[in-house]
């Protein structure tokens, strides 16, 4: 395929996936457009997840094959795969990027959509990518060299210190907020937070729907106030650093009486009202 054919199916990729996604987003489109997604992926043919097949080899390394709405794997042993299009598009439409800000990006994987970001904020702005998989974090940094603004990190999203940030952008499932996610969002800065129980991930046959394992919720700092409100369901690889018991125990209830997208406030701290009537509840924080 020629340079210029290939161009024209990221550009008709990126359409369909912002199509399904249900966000219009010119920066985001043309992010998806203009970062090659096979650069991030390895040699192919690639395994492609089709469900109730499990993973399909590619029938070939056209790389016209990656650019559908389907999972890719990177690591088949341990189910890792580069994240639906569809579903990141929504999630980082949702944080609504711009030139110049500085994205924290916890769970990066191969880098794919740490590229996608750093082509939003463009190179007056930065993005911090953290990888806890010391492996996928130097696969990251050789896939991301060409991008300036972007700086891997190897190490524990939910303790890796980090520069105040606008956007902090978590690809992995947690139990709750950590604490340095919440210090070090600016004011006006926007979180996208998934909260997952321990069935959030290749969950077995009989496991609950996907709406009663996990939601994606975004915080908005406004001040001294946080905001919240409930994006999609999510099932979601488990954040190694951000898992809690309790906080997992309160989410799954709290999943199972549903209620979730009344949600418009987050709390933490002396912060938090004295009253119980909160969608979710922990020792720290809750979701009102």
């Amino acid at each position: 395929m020629n340079l210029i054919d290939i161009q024209s199916v990221r550009r008709a990729y990126a359409m369909q996936v912002l199509a399904a996604a249900g966000v219009e987003n010119q920066s985001l489109e043309d992010a998806f457009a203009t970062v090659a997604r096979e650069d991030f992926l390895g040699p192919g043919p690639w395994p492609i997840l089709r469900w109730g097949k499990g993973y399909v080899p590619s029938p070939s390394d056209d790389p016209v094959y990656l650019y559908s709405n389907d999972l890719v794997g990177i690591d088949q042993s341990r189910n890792l795969n580069n994240g639906q299009p569809a579903l990141h598009a929504k999630l980082i439409g949702s944080a609504f990027p711009r030139a110049g800000e500085h994205v924290v990006h916890i769970g990066v994987g191969v880098g794919y959509y740490s590229a996608i970001l750093a082509a939003m904020v463009e190179r007056s702005g930065r993005v911090t990518a953290v990888e806890y998989d010391n492996e996928l974090a130097t696969r990251a940094e050789e896939n991301l060299q060409s991008f300036e603004q972007v700086t891997v990190i190897q190490g524990d999203g939910a303790r890796v210190g980090f520069e105040p940030a606008d956007i902090i952008y978590v690809n992995a499932g947690a139990t709750h907020p950590a604490k340095n996610w919440i210090s070090r969002l600016r004011d006006g800065g926007r979180m996208i937070l998934p909260l997952t129980t321990r069935q959030g991930f290749m969950a077995s046959p009989d496991a609950k729907p996907i709406e009663r394992r996990g939601a994606v919720f975004r915080l908005q700092r406004c001040g001294d106030d946080y905001y919240a409100r409930w994006i999609s369901p999510v099932a979601i690889y488990p954040c190694e650093g951000a898992r809690d018991e309790d906080a997992e125990a309160a989410l799954g209830a709290a999943l199972d009486r549903g209620g979730w997208e009344k949600v418009t406030r987050f709390y933490f701290g002396e912060d938090m009202p004295e009253s119980s009537d909160c969608w979710l509840r922990t020792s720290r924080w809750c979701l009102c």
